[in-house]
């Protein structure tokens, strides 16, 4: 598929082949080493942030020359956020990057002056990150994963690839403020099309166990998985429970294809925080937060695991397959 020209590609510029050699734009900073704060609720390693690191080493930005990183870690545990926000603020970090809305609702929390670039924030103005979208103000500005009209198109899509279903279960961490916006976007979207959808909330793990009951004494049609820190984290566990029960699950991000699950579409989480490292090289150049628009995502992705696919019996239509950025074998 094309997609994969495209990695290629992208892998060869992350190795070193960019068009304005390192060592030339690694002295716009030369003489100044900038302390970049990391909070992520995920654990190391973290491909998203590799990712970003990667990026800001192609803009000039060399780990231990010209930038030190300060990771902190939730490691799944949003509570701690608040304090590894306070952590970062006190070590008198240049700039503060987040994944997840309430990794950027804690750093927001934790200092009005040091900039603060986000990633992963489903609606950054309905969860209170920031004013506007357009004019951010503050000190805080990123990538939204806000896309008009995509939750009726991931209904679309699994209706497409199982004609006829009635009911949708939404499973969803329901202490997540973006999750709860994006839970009431679907149910809007749901309504226009005619679909039920059965909203079930976890946020441990003991909710897994009821809400899976739940699913199975419903008899849904297929499972919607809205995808934040905590379900990513147990990807594997959803996906485990929807294959031998031949359930078909649509999800928002990749990582629940690769780990087997049948098809995602959404933004692409590499490409936001490719843009996130670009923020932080203009602001360490002096453009402040206020002046740097949110900006929404423009590349989706669409995968497909034919594994998955061929067993639960399913035949993918070919409008879907002609669409696919990626398919799985």
């Amino acid at each position: 598929m094309a997609i994969h020209i495209r990695r290629r590609e992208l892998l060869v510029t992350l190795g070193g082949a960019a068009a304005w050699p390192l060592a030339a734009r690694a002295q716009q900073t030369a003489g100044r080493i900038w302390r970049l704060g990391v909070l992520s609720p995920a654990a190391p390693p973290d491909p998203l942030v590799e990712a970003m690191r990667l990026r800001l080493r192609e803009l000039g930005y060399i780990d231990g020359r010209n930038i030190v990183f300060e990771y902190r870690w939730g490691e799944g545990k949003l509570d701690r956020l608040t304090d590894l926000a306070r952590e970062l603020v006190g070590s008198k970090v240049d700039v503060i990057t987040t994944l997840s809305t309430p990794a950027a609702l804690a750093a927001r929390n934790a200092t009005t002056t040091i900039p603060i670039v986000f990633t992963a924030v489903g609606d950054p103005v309905g969860s209170g990150v920031v004013p506007s979208l357009a004019r951010p103000g503050g000190n805080a500005t990123g990538t939204s994963l806000l896309a008009t009209e995509l939750s009726a198109k991931r209904l679309e899509l699994v209706r497409e690839i199982v004609p006829g279903i009635s009911r949708v279960a939404m499973l969803w961490n329901d202490t997540n403020p973006s999750m709860v916006l994006r839970a009431h976007e679907t149910e809007g979207a749901a309504t226009k099309l005619g679909v039920i959808i059965q909203s079930i909330g976890v946020h441990d793990l003991i909710d897994f166990d009821a809400a899976f009951g739940t699913i199975e004494s419903s008899r849904a049609d297929a499972l919607l998985t809205l995808v934040d820190p905590f379900t990513l984290k147990h990807r594997e566990r959803i996906v485990d429970f929807a294959a031998p029960r031949h359930l078909p699950a649509i999800y928002e991000a990749r990582e629940f294809v690769q780990s087997g699950g049948l098809v995602s579409y959404g933004p692409s989480l590499v490409a936001s925080q490719w843009r996130a490292a670009e923020y932080v090289d203009k602001i360490f150049k002096g453009a402040k937060p206020a002046d740097l628009p949110v900006e929404q995502p423009v590349k989706f992705e669409l995968l497909i695991n034919m594994k998955t696919a061929r067993a639960l019996s399913l035949a993918i239509p070919s409008s879907v397959m002609l669409r696919a950025d990626e398919v799985i074998e």
